[in-house]
């Protein structure tokens, strides 16, 4: 029952946040929602195993992709601020949230090497929940957030591509999608 409660609880947050992602189906917010989702199924599932076995294999495993996660996001949301805005222009887009409407194309920091360091946090995190405690049904979830976030990255490319055109095009040629010099 407080698997269900958990689980509940962490997606009326992430229906609160994502609303406005929700309308537009064509987006990268929406399949952002749905991994968001397989993620907090995974948490609501694993959060009891969090300190089970620290020494075992499938834990070392599991903080190393959760202290991967965190560097991300923290790397990719702090450059995105400081190198995502030219002078005197503006990105309308409601569907965005504030941090993700960037004027300029980012290439520095973490994205010189990833186009979507936001997406790989994701993953990482998706990953180093799941190993928390191995279950089918689990893996069968977190397979389906990976295939989401990879949907979503395929999503926000089309959308880059359009606002950044050619710029981007050459940027996509000379980075890799989520893990630098692998995928």
């Amino acid at each position: 029952m407080i698997t269900i409660i958990i689980f509940i609880s962490l997606s009326l947050f992430i229906v609160f946040i994502s609303a406005r992602n929700l309308k537009k189906i064509h987006s990268h917010g929406f399949f952002r929602f749905l991994s968001w989702e397989c993620i907090a199924w995974l948490f609501a599932n694993n959060y009891r195993y969090w300190f089970t076995d620290p020494f075992s294999i499938p834990q070392f495993f599991s903080w190393f992709f959760l202290i991967v996660a965190v560097y991300m996001v923290l790397a990719g949301v702090v450059t995105m601020k400081k190198k995502g805005r030219a002078e005197k222009k503006a990105r309308d887009e409601e569907h965005l949230f504030s941090f993700e409407a960037t004027t300029a194309l980012v290439s520095e920091g973490i994205f010189r090497y990833i186009r979507h360091p936001l997406y790989a946090s994701l993953l990482f995190l998706n990953w180093g929940v799941f190993l928390k405690h191995f279950e089918i049904h689990l893996l069968v979830t977190a397979i389906a957030s990976t295939i989401f976030l990879y949907i979503t990255a395929r999503y926000d490319e089309k959308e880059c591509e359009e606002y950044f055109g050619e710029e981007y095009r050459l940027y996509r040629k000379r980075t890799r999608l989520f893990i630098p010099w692998i995928v």
